[in-house]
Parts: structure tokens; sequence; C-alpha cells
């Protein structure tokens, strides 16, 4: 079994794994993500989460957004489509201590998107869970089309950043007391939201509804949350053609039992695949590559 340490750098966050022998023995996280550095270098960053570990002896693979235009060093993107199974032959090396994954983009009139740290999800999900559609929920959530390990084109729903902003900084959730979790508000949210062919003029209506008093103040949260979700699942579903096949959810568990709910209330079939498991799944194919 392969020994090497996998890194998972995002905007915010940073996550690191030292595996010897296929097994993990040590993991270490840090709020330096690219957009915290202070006045460290990613070098310095790198230096002090792997301090210890053996970066000279054992393959070293980055993914996220390490490989922006923010990041380490810029990385260019691999076009779609494009097989998963060629990521291993296009990594770029940086300042000879470590390999960052390339991210996908899509460029066509109809479509132009990119993403960063989700490939290396789904070069995982292939192999442990493969489907024709993944939903990949999150800040940015992702919509991949597949056929086997090629990934034929994908969509980007900003989901979980408009349910931030309508919350914290818009009228939507201005003057909101401490919000607390209700099933009940997601669900009616889910029903409004998947029921609306556009849901911008709802918005205002979330704050309405509870300024009237006609929905609780302390569930703002999960209904806004519903609303998103369900239109989301209902307008990408439709896009997909996805009736006839179920949809493999890429999320924690928490996230991914709010996208189940809301694709059974519109009918669809849905299986989930832990978000971590398939990003080490993914480090550790591109790993073994390196190593062999």
């Amino acid at each position: 079994m392969t020994s090497y340490i996998a890194i998972d750098w995002g905007s915010t966050n940073l996550r690191a794994w030292h595996y010897q022998a296929g097994v993990c023995i040590d993991e270490r996280r840090s709020e330096a993500g690219v957009t915290r550095l202070g006045d460290r270098t990613p070098a310095e960053v790198f230096a002090s989460v792997t301090a210890g570990w053996p970066v000279d002896d054992v393959p070293v693979v980055m993914a996220g957004m390490v490989g922006s235009n923010a990041g380490w060093l810029s990385v260019p993107y691999l076009s779609c489509p494009v097989a998963l199974g060629d990521i291993a032959s296009r990594l770029t090396r940086v300042e000879d201590k470590a390999w960052i994954v390339p991210g996908l983009s899509v460029e066509r009139a109809d479509n132009y998107n990119v993403m960063r740290g989700e490939e290396t999800q789904l070069l995982g999900a292939v192999e442990l869970q493969p489907a024709p559609l993944y939903v990949m929920p999150g800040t940015h959530a992702k919509w991949v089309q597949m056929e086997q390990d090629r990934v034929l084109d994908f969509r980007t729903v900003m989901t979980g950043e408009l349910h931030h902003l309508l919350l914290k900084q818009s009228l939507v959730g201005a003057g909101l007391p401490e919000q607390q979790e209700n099933a009940a508000a997601f669900r009616a949210g889910v029903q409004v939201g998947s029921n609306d062919a556009s849901i911008l003029a709802r918005l205002f209506e979330v704050r309405a509804s509870h300024v009237l008093g006609a929905r609780d103040r302390r569930h703002i949260s999960d209904f806004l949350s519903g609303l998103l979700i369900g239109h989301e699942v209902a307008l990408m579903t439709q896009q997909a053609d996805a009736a006839s096949q179920p949809i493999t959810i890429i999320a924690g568990s928490a996230l991914a039992q709010r996208y189940q709910q809301a694709l059974q209330f519109i009918g669809m079939d849905s299986v989930t695949l832990e978000g971590d498991r398939a990003f080490q799944h993914g480090i550790r194919s591109i790993a073994n590559v390196l190593a062999n």
C-alpha cells in the first residue's frame, strides 16, 4: 500500500493527512485557507502544517483552491469533456515540494463553469459509486453529468452563498432572532421553491411573511434553505433530464439529507456518498499513480 500526504486546501481552511501503507496515521487542520494566509506565504503554511512529516520521501498531493490564481500556483483547468483518469497525468509540481491537482472547466456559449477540489471527489466517487449524475451541495453546488468515468458537463448553483447573503446581509434576514432548526419550515420552503418557475418574487415574501406574523421568525433560515434548495433541485433535474436515473449526492450527512428530502418531494430517488470518503479515495488513486 502507498504512503503519501494528502492536502485539501480551500479558500478558508486547510486539512492534511499523512498516510502510511494506506492507513491514516496523522491528521492536521488549519484555518490558513488561501484567502486567510495573512503575512505568510503558501510555502510557509505548507512547512508548518507538514512539520515532521516525510514530505521529501512520499508523494504529496494537494487539491482545491491552492491551485487557483489566489493560491500557491495557478494551475490550468482541464477542459470538459474529460476522463477523470487523466487527472493523475496532468498534475502540476510546485517548488519541488508537492503536486497540485488541476480543476475542471466548461467553456461553451451556453455554459461557462469551473471547479477546484470537486474533481478529486468525483475521481473517488466514480470508483466507489458510479453514477450518471452527481450532485455536490455546498456554498456553490455542482451538478455533474457523467458518462462512465468521463465528466461531460457540469453547472454551478450558488445556493449556499445566496442563503448566507440573504440571511446575513439583506433585508430578508434583518432583525431576526437566533435561528432554530425546524424540519416543517424547511419542508414548507421546499414546497414553495420546487413549484415556482422563478423564486425572485418569492424572496421578499420571506421577509414579509415574518413581519406580518405569518411565519415564525426563529425558523426563517430553514424556510429560506428549503425555498432555495427546492428550487435548485426542481430546475437542475429538469435541465439534466434526470427522471429515469437515481441521483448520487456527494456531501456530509446533514446537507445530503436536505437535498434528499427536496429530491424526494419532487419524486426523485437519490443515494448518498460521504464527501470526505470520496475525496480521500480520489487522492489515494492519484498517489498510487505517482508512487508507481
